[in-house]
């Protein structure tokens, strides 16, 4: 699977998603750009299956039935690495289940 992180998440997150291709908004030559213009950046490129997202407004202020890519949000207190880490056994479950077009969330775990 071809995963994107937001900006907002930290890099180091792809070391916990093994098996998966993972690159990041800023490593793409994304950073800075605005949500609703880099949705249509990651769709035109056509190269990312889900973009991950800690930015709980992005569903709703983006149209998101047309991407090419699922989002994933985490509804984390915090985006540092060790409230993320936890997500990432309930992400790679999930993963092969993700459809484009859809907005998923995942809840901080216990």
């Amino acid at each position: 699977m071809r995963i994107l992180l937001d900006e907002c998440l930290p890099a180091r997150f792809r070391n916990d998603l093994p098996g998966h291709e993972v690159q990041t908004v800023p490593q793409a030559g994304w950073a800075g750009i605005k949500n609703g213009r880099l949705l249509h950046l990651i769709t035109d490129a056509g190269n990312h299956d889900v973009f991950l997202t800690v930015d709980k407004n992005l569903p709703q202020q983006n149209q998101t039935k047309e991407l090419s890519f699922a989002i994933v949000v985490f509804r984390a207190k915090s985006n540092d690495i060790s409230t993320i880490r936890p997500f990432a056994p309930e992400l790679l479950r999930r993963l092969p289940g993700f459809l484009p077009g859809h907005v998923y969330f995942l809840v901080q775990p216990d």
